[in-house]
């Protein structure tokens, strides 16, 4: 140590100026010739050169990400984020109000701000309800999350009841068109499946189906009118005009209501739509949550941060039914501790690098197209008004099968 006795230094940090994470340390020592009294100075001035090259090598979105949130945090005790590829920004309000779960669903939320700003409600883990805005940022391929201020007892907004019948509700499989259709019949409601026809008959269905509607009761539910040929929804049309009860259809549609017959469309006074899961991602993790509560045995099973994340940006093709299957085989197979993402089934343990905002709504775009086309891919080029190969290239970068 007596070596050291005459030595001086004086160590300045050097901190990014657009992640503000520590890269290093910059240290400016000497023996005893040396005036000590100017290695603070020449340290720091150093430094800020370093740090201003730092922030020019930035890329232009990641500085884009970084000005949109300084602006936005001007506001005192404001809750605000920033989102973007590989970079996350936040005031320390913003992490006081958030736990570690809740992140899965405004991340989630924050994929549907694809070229204009989506308002949501989100109930926290700590029970209050938030409501927050996610806003593209231009040029810097990410979202500013800004958040209004909470309540800690949150009122139910209860839905409108329904005046005009018919009803027809619409959604993909999956997205829970029968509990919908329940809970707006209430109790009592009678379930006429057109499905059945294929093992009953035509004949015999439809005489089922006159005899719930000449009598008295409660709301009738038809569901999967999709099925019903030509002739028999212009007969099923025919009876719902002639019944007194009030009826529920229940059917799934492409786009343009292709699949739906137009005289039951016609005929329907009120009309729910319910959106695919992929489009109510920020709802994914209370629901997962919501799910492993009714599956597991004990209350010892919790879905990770990180396993949130991962069930947030899965596609669901099959919706609600299918996360409800996830969820009662991971209720299965665990019966206390952490699920983190390794104990998902193989196909939903990891997923691709998270798509920008304009990315997600190409690649819906184009998906939409080709199941229009009806799988055709030349049809859906034609549509999209590119050539195949420009269609065929798109799929690639995006990875659509």
């Amino acid at each position: 140590m007596s070596a050291f006795h005459e030595f001086s230094c004086f160590g300045q940090p050097i901190i990014h100026p657009i992640t503000r994470r520590l890269e290093g340390v910059l240290d400016v020592g000497g023996g005893a010739g040396e005036d000590h009294r100017y290695f603070a100075p020449i340290a720091q001035r150093l430094v800020g050169e370093i740090q201003d090259r730092l922030a020019l090598s930035t890329p232009i979105a990641q500085r884009n990400l970084l000005a949109a949130f300084h602006s936005a945090a001007r506001r005192k005790e404001r809750p605000v984020m920033v989102l973007g590829e590989g970079m996350v920004l936040a005031t320390p309000a913003a992490l006081d109000l958030l736990d570690p779960a809740d992140h899965a669903a405004v991340r989630a939320s924050a994929g549907t701000a694809r070229t204009t700003a989506v308002t949501n409600r989100l109930t926290l883990e700590s029970g209050r309800e938030v409501e927050f805005t996610c806003t593209p940022v231009d040029g810097g391929n990410g979202v500013l999350v800004d958040f209004a201020t909470t309540r800690t007892s949150p009122k139910p907004q209860p839905r409108t009841p329904i005046e005009e019948w018919p009803l027809l509700v619409v959604g993909e499989t999956g997205t829970g068109r029968t509990t919908e259709a329940v809970r707006v019949a209430g109790p009592g409601g009678a379930i006429v499946d057109a499905a059945d026809v294929v093992h009953r008959g035509e004949q015999a269905w439809a005489v089922g189906l006159d005899r719930q509607l000449e009598q008295d009761g409660a709301v009738v539910i038809i569901e999967n009118v999709h099925f019903l040929t030509d002739s028999m929804a212009t007969l099923v049309a025919r009876l719902i005009r002639g019944t007194r009860r009030h009826v529920v259809l229940t059917s799934t549609s492409a786009n343009n209501d292709a699949g739906i017959h137009p005289s039951l469309v016609g005929l329907c006074a009120a009309r729910r739509e319910l959106a695919p899961l992929r489009r109510r991602r920020h709802e994914i993790p209370g629901l997962a949550r919501r799910m492993l509560a009714k599956e597991a045995v004990t209350s010892d099973l919790r879905l990770t941060s990180a396993t949130l994340q991962v069930l947030a940006a899965h596609p669901w093709p099959g919706n609600l039914a299918e996360l409800r299957r996830v969820i009662h085989a991971l209720a299965r197979t665990r019966s206390a501790g952490d699920i983190i993402p390794t104990d998902l089934p193989a196909p939903y343990r990891e997923v691709g690098t998270p798509l920008s905002p304009i990315r997600h709504a190409e690649r819906e775009v184009i998906v939409a197209a080709i199941e229009a086309a009806g799988g055709n891919k030349l049809k859906a080029a034609q549509s999209l008004g590119v050539s195949r190969s420009t269609l065929y290239n798109r799929l690639r970068v995006l990875k659509i099968a």
